[in-house]
């Protein structure tokens, strides 16, 4: 039994359209069973609830071989350790509880470098791995850079101004991923049963661009100029507040963006083994493009 967490969100979709094809039994844990659609309620046994309740993921986990854990965002959480230790720990309890062989989940890049800076979102991250690998149960995380994905929460802007805004350096050169080969990457360990032991599996794409380099693939593919505009740190994190983010949190993202451009990001060197297909700009033909068009 392979238990999904999250399984309408982004990763979580994807991850189970995969998993579908496998022919093994699967539980996801979600808040609205709902937004399923009615082909995967028909195939899968669903647990309505929260999978940081520990009532959901105490019957959850029950019988469960392996378990896809990533902690949601959450714009309002008290603090980050609320968002992602105090989320996590009682599916830790239940891990133990049940016995539960093996958990994939999703964490950051940064182990061994952001030991002694205060990295934000990833810092609580690589926290909630250590959680998770104290029951003693055989872990992979998934370490990863930025989501190509996320581009498309400001698709309005880059339709509407033909500008997209962050507080990265315009020419530091980054990783990203696409959320579609993360799912990939998941499902692969979620369906083999031989590996054991706690690590790191780094998921990168196939190259490093800075913030300019993107705005000029996106105009090249869009067929409309579009530009890179760095926005000062205490403004992106007054804009976060003003759109209903906490303090904290919104302190956390901006000092995640600061050591990633310090180069947090940068120190996982990329081997084939760890990484993936996807290009931005195939991402933004396949992905943004139909966004943006919509």
């Amino acid at each position: 039994m392979i238990i999904v967490t999250t399984p309408t969100g982004q990763i979580g979709r994807q991850l189970l359209g995969t998993l579908l094809t496998s022919g093994q039994p699967l539980r996801v844990i979600a808040r609205d069973p709902s937004r399923l659609p009615a082909h995967t309620r028909e195939r899968v046994e669903v647990v309505p609830g929260s999978h940081s309740d520990a009532d959901v993921v105490t019957q959850a986990f029950a019988g469960a071989d392996a378990v896809f854990w990533l902690a949601p965002p959450n714009p309002q959480a008290v603090s980050v350790e609320a968002a992602y230790l105090d989320f996590t720990r009682p599916a830790c309890e239940a891990i133990e509880k049940h016995g539960v062989s093996r958990v994939v989940g999703v964490s950051a890049l940064g182990r061994g470098v952001a030991l002694g800076r205060n990295a934000g979102l990833v810092t609580a991250a690589l926290a909630m791995d250590d959680l998770i690998a104290s029951t003693g149960v055989h872990y992979r995380s998934l370490a990863m850079p930025g989501f190509m994905d996320n581009m498309l929460n400001q698709v309005e802007a880059i339709r509407n101004q033909g500008t997209f805004f962050s507080t990265l350096s315009g020419d530091r050169k980054h990783p990203t991923c696409a959320t579609r080969d993360i799912a990939a990457v998941a499902a692969r360990l979620l369906l083999d049963d031989s590996w054991t032991g706690q690590d790191d599996v780094p998921v990168l794409g196939p190259e490093d661009l800075s913030q300019n380099d993107l705005a000029a693939i996106m105009s090249e593919v869009l067929e409309r100029p579009i530009r890179y505009q760095q926005i000062p740190g205490d403004a992106f994190r007054a804009t976060l507040i003003e759109h209903g983010m906490s303090d904290a949190i919104a302190q956390a993202m901006l000092d995640m963006l600061t050591a990633k451009d310090n180069g947090l990001d940068n120190a996982e060197p990329r081997t084939p083994e760890f990484t993936t297909p996807t290009t931005f700009r195939q991402w933004c033909e396949e992905v943004l493009k139909p966004a943006v068009l919509a």
